[in-house]
């Protein structure tokens, strides 16, 4: 075998031992896109997945109430109180930072009461106030989804005597 055979059967092993090193480079960074894909799906779809938490609970300070809020609007949309309770509003913002109208964040405003309640995109925020005055109150989230226009994004604060 020749000089220049040896030198061209060098580089087409040289060659072929590159092709075998690079093989798994293609499975591998398809493998990363389809994880990443995955990840991005669960994220924007976890307020979709994740448990609700919402309700009123009495407590010995007063009523309790978790309310969540999503792009589709309050999940509660009737709240009964006492008159001269205490009542902490915990509001939870379903939405994520991604959505372009609002940021995900959201509110629970009842003018007639002070209470102007804004949770952060996927984040819980609470207020706590005393009605003194039995009425209806509309409370509602003007930050977003149509804002007091929109029917999903309020709701009524009864207040009984």
């Amino acid at each position: 075998m020749s000089a220049s055979d040896k030198k061209r059967l060098e580089r087409v092993h040289e060659l072929e031992r590159g092709q075998r090193r690079q093989q798994w480079v293609r499975p591998v960074a398809f493998g990363l896109l389809v994880l990443a894909v995955i990840v991005g799906i669960g994220y924007f779809l976890s307020p979709l997945l994740s448990p609700k938490a919402s309700g009123v609970m009495q407590t010995e300070n007063g009523k309790v109430i978790n309310v969540q809020a999503a792009m589709d609007g309050f999940d509660l949309t009737e709240i009964h109180v006492k008159a001269g309770e205490t009542v902490t509003v915990n509001l939870r913002s379903l939405d994520n930072s991604m959505h372009t109208d609002g940021g995900g964040k959201h509110q629970f405003a009842i003018d007639e009461l002070g209470v102007n309640l804004v949770a952060q995109p996927m984040s819980t925020n609470s207020a706590t106030f005393t009605p003194t005055q039995p009425g209806e109150y509309t409370f509602y989230c003007d930050i977003c989804c149509g804002g007091k226009a929109n029917p999903t994004m309020n709701g009524k604060l009864i207040v009984e005597a």
